[in-house]
């Protein structure tokens, strides 16, 4: 079975300092040893465009048997960081797009997760307005197409109301190491159902 895990920082974790995994939660999942032949295809700071124009070489040429995607926060953050925002229709129809191509071609496994957001500065609260509507776009393919869901926004947000955010995610968006392991477990959990 071929594991491939796509997104952006959150899933790359400079897999190309520590191949192949990466220092973060798809290696966590890794060391499990629940899944093998695993795929690592997160590249920093990755929107959902980038993931759309290396589709074919990052999924399809790998033949993906399960593919896990999270993508989303950098769609949000242009918005506010660089005036370039991403509307949600059109996040929602470049990953319906992406999605039905994919199963055209493979009987797969699909497992969508929701991008996730700590609120560090008091600004990142107004992100929501951008973010919470693309995470309902998960959860309406994540039903539409029959996938495995992993809701991290809402795991980083009930832990944080016990443990801090500083403790999940510093800036907010990148996990620290206890981050990458509960986001390692929860997708355990979700996805194989151990």
């Amino acid at each position: 079975m071929s594991n491939i895990f796509i997104g952006d920082s959150v899933t790359d974790c400079d897999r190309l300092s520590y191949p192949p995994y990466g220092s973060g939660w798809v290696n966590e999942i890794v060391k499990s040893g629940k899944i093998s032949d695993v795929i690592n295809v997160g590249t920093s700071g990755h929107r959902l465009v980038d993931l759309d124009n290396r589709w074919q070489k990052d999924v399809i040429d790998n033949s993906p048997t399960r593919l896990t995607i999270n993508i989303g926060i950098n769609d949000t953050w242009r918005r506010y960081d660089d005036n370039d925002p991403t509307t949600v229709e059109d996040f929602s129809e470049r990953y319906e797009r992406l999605i039905f191509t994919t199963q055209e071609k493979f009987d797969l496994e699909l497992v969508l997760c929701e991008p996730f957001l700590l609120h560090v500065q008091p600004e990142m609260v107004n992100w929501r307005e951008d973010l919470d509507p693309k995470i309902e776009v998960v959860h309406k393919l994540a039903k539409e197409y029959k996938a495995k869901l992993v809701k991290f926004d809402e795991m980083f947000t009930e832990l944080a109301k016990t443990e801090g955010i500083a403790a999940l995610a510093e800036d907010g968006i990148h996990p620290t190491e206890r981050g990458h392991k509960e986001m390692a477990k929860l997708w355990i959990s979700a996805v194989l159902g151990s």
